[in-house]
């Protein structure tokens, strides 16, 4: 081999090196803090879901899978499983159809207007107004809530009903109707940020493609079902996925909002609510981290098969 070409194989091996260097000093504190912050804490919350520790003792005891055959056989912890189950079906379709209507509206509701498709008449005004719950406080919203499903007249619904002579209603305090009253605010705060979400991903479609079919007759309703939904399809995946994490959530508004935190009579408890109640007021933490291992796997098993369930095959414009 000739010296060029051995001293131009070594510059390439040093310009690797330097390059290779170069992409891990920058990685290294990231990945570094990644694994003190994330992955740490839930190797320990594996861990503690195998012992009965209490959060006193130094060295709890090991018991193994015992805390996972206590959950089988807990009624609470199954009532805060269906309420999951509940709000995954109800409260992603309910957002995601509302926040689709709201963004077409905002977006192409106004039809073509010189020559170009427009929202309908103070759209920008309405972007305001639909995030405007999104800027807000979980708790300020609870706190809003609780006045608004007051179970007397001096509540806001209650109020509007005794207008028309309605009697009046307990909307949190009505085990049929608890569950649903949360959802609602959730759905209302909620939808504000889906109608941004959505609203970037329709205004990244080509105008062109809306003014092809208004000219070939295409009404509202085709240019929402045919052209509009399916090239925004991945932007609503996301949501999905998104909401459906938030689901398993739900901690802040039911405590603010649900009698008895949970309640009445277990209706409205959900997961973290129970992690958070069985770990501070009742000193279980291996218990509750157990209840944690298993929020931690429905929700990744959720993420996974909603990827799987809703993947097609990607429109190219």
């Amino acid at each position: 081999m000739r010296h060029g070409d051995v001293g131009g194989a070594g510059r390439l091996a040093s310009n690797k090196m330097r390059k290779y260097g170069f992409i891990f000093s920058f990685l290294v504190i990231p990945v570094v803090l990644y694994a003190i912050f994330v992955i740490s804490p839930y190797a320990q919350a594996f861990y503690i879901s195998l012992t009965n520790w209490r959060g006193i003792s130094a060295n709890p005891q090991f018991v193994g899978l015992e805390n996972f055959t206590r959950l089988l056989s807990d009624d609470v912890f199954w009532a805060a499983v269906r309420h999951h189950a509940l709000l995954l079906i109800a409260m992603p379709l309910i957002t995601i159809a509302i926040a689709l209507f709201f963004s077409f509206l905002l977006n192409l509701g106004g039809g073509s207007k010189g020559g170009r498709m427009s929202g309908v008449a103070g759209s920008k005004f309405y972007r305001v107004v639909y995030f405007f719950p999104q800027v807000l406080a979980v708790a300020v919203v609870g706190v809003l809530f609780q006045a608004i499903y007051r179970p007397d007249a001096t509540g806001v619904l209650n109020g509007l009903l005794g207008i028309f002579h309605i009697g009046e209603v307990g909307w949190l305090i009505d085990t049929n109707l608890a569950l649903w009253s949360i959802m609602g605010v959730v759905i209302w705060q909620s939808v504000g940020f889906y109608v941004v979400l959505f609203s970037a991903g329709m205004s990244a479609i080509p105008s062109d493609v809306f003014e092809a079919a208004a000219l070939d007759g295409a009404g509202r309703f085709r240019l929402f079902f045919s052209i509009t939904l399916p090239l925004i399809w991945d932007t609503i995946q996301v949501g999905w996925v998104y909401l459906g994490i938030a689901a398993f959530d739900c901690f802040a508004l039911v405590q603010v909002l649900s009698v008895d935190r949970g309640g009445p009579d277990n209706a409205t408890t959900v997961l973290p609510l129970e992690i958070w109640r069985t770990a501070f007021t009742f000193s279980k933490f291996g218990y509750a981290s157990a209840m944690g291992v298993a929020l931690f796997f429905l929700t990744i098993t959720f993420a996974a098969l909603s990827l799987r369930v809703t993947r097609r095959e990607r429109i190219e414009l």
